[in-house]
């Protein structure tokens, strides 16, 4: 069952987020500290991902181009509009329910782990890559919604939908691409997610407001420059 560990990760944070939701009446002061806590964890994760990179120009015009992009399109905009709509059907007006779905599907979404496991769950059925992301996810997840509220759970379904689709192409598509190249490109892709989630540290510990979302079409460049760069 190649859906297996996205199916697991989605369901960690929705059982995370529900454990999170009874926790709330935790005193604010701890709910900053540990959300800060959260942070700096975020900001080391995404430091290291990003020192994987062998060409770093390339990881920064890919960056800077999918910012341009991510802006023309509205990314982040649509995001928050989505988390909008659910919030007005499943939570309180005036809530931080967005926020919450928002903040919380980029940092369950970006970076290698995910898209490596995937992979892994697409070509080889090997689901422990997930099963360990799952386990973050989930304990991540708890103080999220401690903090952000409901909107959390919601990522759950977008988190599934982005690893469940990775795996089912890499099921069909990885077989004809060179090992070569499938390592250059899990690399980069590594160290460009790796400025995004340092860039979701920031926000989450409140030293920035950084449209992380509009940096999304930077993966999409960053592949197809690696893959000119492999066969020419």
């Amino acid at each position: 069952m190649i859906l297996l560990g996205s199916l697991v990760n989605g369901l960690a944070i929705i059982f995370g987020s529900l454990l999170g939701a009874v926790l709330r009446n935790i005193s604010e002061q701890m709910k900053d500290t540990v959300t800060k806590g959260i942070g700096l964890g975020v900001v080391v994760l995404g430091v290291q991902m990003a020192f994987k990179t062998s060409s770093f120009i390339v990881i920064l015009i890919s960056l800077c181009l999918g910012a341009m992009l991510g802006e023309l399109l509205g990314i982040e905009d649509k995001m928050n509009d989505l988390g909008l709509k659910l919030e007005k059907r499943f939570a309180k007006p005036g809530s931080n329910f967005a926020e919450g779905f928002v903040t919380a599907s980029l940092i369950f979404m970006i970076g290698s782990m995910g898209i490596i496991g995937a992979i892994e769950s697409g070509v080889a059925n090997n689901h422990q890559t997930l099963f360990t992301k799952a386990v973050m996810d989930g304990f991540l997840s708890i103080m999220l919604t401690a903090t952000l509220g409901v909107g959390v759970l919601f990522s759950a379904v977008p988190v599934f939908l982005y690893q469940g689709i990775i795996a089912f192409l890499a099921s069909i598509l990885m077989r004809y691409i060179p090992k070569e190249l499938l390592d250059v490109l899990m690399m980069e892709i590594s160290a460009i997610g790796g400025l995004m989630i340092l860039g979701i540290g920031l926000n989450i510990m409140g030293i920035s407001k950084i449209r992380v979302s509009n940096f999304l079409p930077g993966i999409l460049i960053l592949i197809s420059i690696v893959l000119v760069q492999f066969y020419l």
